[in-house]
């Protein structure tokens, strides 16, 4: 077990014996992080930031709300239900909520654009979405809760798919 001194960039092991950090990388595996840095991870008096750029966290965020709203329109356009605007409001606000729930519950601003946190956000949008529907009177038919799995999983999954193809190409 390594422990980081605070006084030198030195890292020492229990003994107190000095280790370079190409010595506690090598220690942990290759392409595992170096042990220090896990072990700093759970010391309660480090803290370690565990967050994206903000840039790519309101993107994701804002990337989720649009998505859901274009669900919303293509279902209001597909069954031509009066008022546009107000009805895509109308249809998206519990899924929009659903996706706000998910995205609180699951930290999702620590890695937005990770497929885990798609997935999360895909099903606490649909599961908060049917509820909020159920609760506010709005129907909630087997049939539409397929449908809205399966469209919001395409698009709110599918998005951070493509991404992550794109970062694994550019990387090759």
């Amino acid at each position: 077990m390594l422990a980081r001194t605070s006084s030198t960039s030195r890292y020492r092991t229990d003994d107190g014996a000095p280790r370079s950090s190409r010595a506690a990388r090598q220690a942990s595996g290759p392409g595992c992080p170096p042990r220090w840095v896990r072990l700093e991870a759970m010391n309660s008096e480090t803290k370690l930031s565990i967050r994206a750029p903000r840039q790519a966290i309101i993107a994701a965020a804002l990337a989720d709300a649009f998505l859901i709203l274009v669900f919303a329109a293509i279902g209001r356009d597909a069954h031509q239900r009066g008022d546009i605007v107000t009805g895509v409001f109308l249809t998206a606000w519990p899924f929009l909520a659903g996706a706000a729930i998910a995205w609180f519950a699951g930290r999702a601003w620590r890695r937005p654009l990770s497929m885990a946190t798609g997935v999360m956000v895909w099903l606490g949008a649909v599961a908060g979405g049917m509820i909020l529907r159920a609760l506010t009177g709005q129907s909630v038919v087997p049939a539409f809760v397929v449908v809205a799995l399966l469209s919001l999983g395409l698009f709110l999954v599918g998005y951070r798919a493509l991404l992550a193809l794109a970062r694994r190409l550019r990387k090759s």
